[in-house]
């Protein structure tokens, strides 16, 4: 393979408490958050891809299970992002030097966007390519597998975006402003025309 292999690892884990029902099964334009998410992130032909469950596990593995995903369940997701993180890190193909990280709560995501984050991870495998929307660097992203396997570099509710923080220098921006639209609350469901 001439390409630096990645991997994909889609968080999908979360209670969304505060949205009252998993944001990974909200229907957008006739797609569940988490089958939009996963298509985007599959389509930069990933050497591996893991889809990390924790609550409604059953339901929203249905949701992607004719998919080319390997679903984990992280016993710890309760602990934060970081620690589905780690669990789904730990899951890829050892020979995957990038890990695209991706969350189900932005429909904006699109494919292009996916592939435009590897390309430019490719283009300079030490540092991070990481989403620029609302002032910040976040994910989607891809992290170099070698920041990741740093003591301490996940745990708990410390995921890719403290990642990114504290490498910001090492960090290429690749523009994504529909994406600071997320779904965290009732308010914040598409409206279907």
């Amino acid at each position: 393979m001439s390409a630096a292999p990645h991997g994909l690892v889609l968080l999908a884990a979360g209670a969304s408490r505060r949205l009252g029902r998993p944001k990974q099964l909200v229907v957008v334009d006739g797609e569940t958050l988490v089958r939009r998410a996963a298509h985007g992130g599959l389509a930069t032909a990933p050497l591996d891809a893991v889809i990390v469950l924790g609550h409604a596990a059953g339901d929203i593995g249905a949701a992607v299970a004719d998919l080319p995903l390997r679903a984990v369940v992280a016993d710890d997701w309760r602990e934060g992002m970081g620690a589905s993180l780690a669990c789904g890190v730990a899951m890829l193909d050892e020979r995957c030097d990038g890990v695209l990280v991706l969350l189900c709560d932005q429909p904006a995501l699109d494919a292009a966007h996916c592939i435009a984050l590897v390309d430019t991870w490719r283009a300079r495998r030490t540092a991070a390519a990481a989403s620029a929307y609302a002032g910040v660097l976040g994910v989607p992203a891809v992290l170099p597998r070698a920041w990741l396997a740093e003591p301490g570099a996940l745990a708990g509710d410390h995921g890719a975006r403290e990642l990114l923080r504290s490498a910001a220098r090492h960090v290429v921006a690749v523009d994504a402003p529909a994406l600071a639209r997320d779904v965290d609350r009732v308010g914040d469901l598409p409206v279907d025309p």
